[in-house]
């Protein structure tokens, strides 16, 4: 062997030996000194970490933000007003709801009144017990020490609302053409619509849009049992239940036709009018009549079914004599809800929404009674929302950013001030 050989050989040992001795030194990880460069890196919690914190936490930030801005609004156009803001947040139907919540139909005070003046013993059944039922709870969490119903009324709306918002994100990822951006948007739009004050007052409405939603969002990602059950329990807390019970009905028997899922559509179905139909049965034998929840509504808010004809005359009385800022809007509202709704059938958005939309319409529009609530009862139709939200997620960011802040003006505005400077029920 020449001495050439020898070199190489031994040459070969080393490097071979190397990677052994290379391997034993990283089992311990803090050996590893670090360079100057890598020193210098903050240890906080890593990008990924806080972007996911943000699309969990930013349906929540953009509602309460939007109903925060319309507080503020409503502050300020209560001390123009010489209105006291929590005053103004439990007023008309918020009344009834926290006296339910006090003492139970049988407690309601006799200074409470229907829209004529009048009071029976049956006349606080026309109020749903699902809200106050629930803000009743909110407010017996500390044993009664502490929490008042005014604070459990304001935090369980504001809560559903919350709550809304992360369906309505959910509805927009699985519409056709949506998406998380939709989503947000979508909860935006919600927020402020123009009578979107009473997602911050003691009214149901907010209870009631959470629990729609998450009935949607279980009928289009076909959960039946979940849909059955939000949709049950929002039949005792509005009327619009009906409404509900419509779309959620309609798709359970569609699934059942085309035999899918399962047992599943057929426990959601039997389960979805449980809370309506329980509700207005209940309320009929109190009173002695099968129909005692309508002649309720009948008698103190004469309201009911004209197919139309109120809400027609109501709208041309006020186009011609525009007799107040609030009327002649709530005719335009009605004119949009309308024109959305069309728009949602021809760009084919998902039917059982648009039909649940289409059965708040018309259980709005279709009554006659209080004309001044339109613009509030249509607010549980919040699938009209979906054209535009689809229309403003394809725009700039810029676009659609003060598109929806020239929204936010205009509705904390107007919810501002159809409980201070209007002086009739909303």
């Amino acid at each position: 062997m020449s001495a050439t050989d020898v070199t190489r050989a031994d040459s070969d040992e080393e490097s071979a030996a190397e990677p052994a001795a290379g391997a034993e030194a990283p089992a311990d990880s803090d050996s590893r000194t670090e360079s100057p460069a890598e020193a210098g890196k903050p240890t906080g919690p890593s990008r990924w970490t806080v972007r996911r914190i943000g699309e969990l936490l930013a349906p929540a930030l953009i509602f309460l933000g939007i109903r925060e801005f319309g507080l503020l609004v409503l502050t300020w156009m209560a001390a123009a007003t010489d209105r006291s803001v929590t005053e103004a947040l439990r007023s008309w139907d918020g009344q009834w709801f926290l006296a339910i919540a006090e003492g139970g139909y049988a407690g309601v005070p006799a200074s409470l009144v229907d829209a004529f003046g009048r009071r029976s013993a049956e006349t606080p059944l026309a109020f749903f017990p699902g809200y106050p039922t629930v803000v009743r709870w909110v407010a017996g969490i500390d044993g009664g020490g502490g929490i008042g119903l005014v604070t459990a009324a304001f935090t369980t709306t504001i809560v559903a609302g919350v709550g809304c918002s992360y369906a309505l994100v959910r509805l927009g990822r699985h519409i056709r053409g949506g998406s998380t951006r939709t989503g947000l948007i979508l909860v935006a739009l919600f927020a402020a619509t123009p009578m979107s004050i009473v997602l911050s007052m003691a009214y149901s409405e907010a209870m009631f849009c959470a629990l729609a939603a998450w009935s949607l969002v279980g009928v289009l990602e076909k959960r039946w049992v979940l849909a059955g059950v939000c949709c049950a329990a929002a039949g005792i807390v509005r009327s619009t239940g009906a409404a509900l019970i419509l779309a959620v009905g309609l798709a359970v028997l569609v699934a059942i036709v085309n035999r899918r899922d399962g047992w599943r559509p057929w426990v959601g179905g039997v389960i979805a009018p449980v809370g309506l139909v329980g509700y207005l049965a209940w309320v009929g034998a109190q009173t002695g009549e099968w129909d005692g929840w309508f002649a309720l509504q009948e008698r103190g808010w004469g309201t009911g079914f004209d197919g139309g004809a109120a809400t027609v005359k109501f709208s041309l009385e006020a186009l011609a004599d525009a007799r107040s800022v609030l009327e002649v809007t709530t005719v335009g509202l009605i004119v949009v809800a309308l024109v959305l709704l069309v728009i949602g059938f021809v760009r084919r958005v998902e039917w059982p929404l648009m039909v649940f939309a289409a059965g708040v319409l018309a259980m709005d529009l279709c009554a006659n009674g209080l004309m001044n609530s339109k613009a509030r009862l249509i607010i549980p139709a919040f699938t009209l929302l979906i054209p535009m939200a689809l229309a403003l997620a394809r725009r700039k960011p810029s676009t659609a950013v003060l598109a929806l802040g020239g929204l936010v003006l205009a509705s904390s505005w107007f919810g501002a001030y159809s409980i201070t400077s209007w002086g009739y029920a909303i």
